[in-house]
């Protein structure tokens, strides 16, 4: 009996011992475990797999059907004889506007190209939308020529002797939405083309967000250069009216409404609202 009760009394340290290490451990289990970052693995997104949109195919702006070739360049014919917006310009301004003026940026154009291929196989429209891609040493030529060229090619068809009058058909509806009335808006283009200091063009476009601008530009860039579609435009250089009205350009853009071509600055305000579809 006394032997067995000094073998328990022997026992009890160590069963508290034991007892005690069982207690420490349940209470380290029983604590919230610090999750530290750097024993966070995150696991990685899966990519989300967008879709380059093809190519929209550029809509022609020198033609309704046709985008203007660079291989080579060509002068179009005036589609009416140099005498027949005398109610504007006259028949000397005409030919030398044309035969000579927008020849010589055809010309110009076309040299510029001659070692240039892959740049002839390309449109007029193309180039000056893309000027970086245009090799350094000729851009600024392909910039004044091509776009003198391209302008110029709008300018002849937007012109009629049977032009004149009050705008017709749907364009008539969006200028007086946009700028009030007809008058307004003339009164607008006027200011622009009288403010183009130097010389340039006088444009009523659709801009990027498919709204009626007007705008003007230096030289002969073309609104495609900033987006926007050139519905109808007015040459100020001095030598689109200097013979007749000298440095009355004001004069010059007062008359020029008496020849626009409104049934192609309709056609061209379709052609714009198409390209922004």
């Amino acid at each position: 009996m006394l032997k067995t009760w000094k073998i328990n009394l022997l026992r009890q340290p160590i069963l508290w011992f034991l007892s005690g290490i069982l207690l420490v451990n349940l209470l380290i289990a029983c604590q919230p475990q610090q999750v530290t970052t750097d024993s966070i693995t995150t696991p990685t997104a899966t990519p989300i797999q967008t879709t380059t949109p093809a190519t929209v195919q550029e809509r022609p702006v020198a033609y309704p059907d046709r985008q203007l070739s660079a291989n080579p360049a060509q002068l179009p014919p005036l589609p009416y004889p140099n005498n027949a917006l005398e109610k504007a310009i006259d028949a000397n301004t005409m030919q030398l506007h044309h035969d000579r003026h927008h020849q010589s940026y055809v010309d110009n154009l076309n040299n510029a190209l001659k070692q240039q291929p892959d740049l002839q196989s390309r449109s007029v429209e193309a180039m000056l939308r893309d000027l970086n891609s245009i090799p350094e040493d000729i851009r600024t030529t392909v910039r004044n020529n091509g776009g003198g060229h391209l302008n110029h090619t709008i300018f002849w068809q937007i012109m009629s002797p049977q032009g004149g009058g009050q705008p017709t058909g749907e364009i008539a509806q969006e200028i007086n939405q946009t700028f009030g009335s007809f008058d307004a808006f003339k009164k607008q283009f006027n200011e622009a083309g009288s403010d183009r200091f130097g010389s340039g063009w006088v444009w009523l476009v659709r801009n990027p967000q498919g709204q009626l601008q007007i705008v003007n530009t230096a030289n002969q860039d073309n609104p495609i250069m900033e987006g926007s579609y050139p519905i109808m435009g007015n040459d100020v250089w001095e030598h689109a009216y200097y013979l007749r009205y000298q440095n009355r350009r004001a004069d010059y853009l007062n008359n020029w409404w008496n020849v626009v071509n409104w049934n192609e600055v309709n056609r061209r305000a379709q052609a714009s609202r198409q390209q922004q579809s």
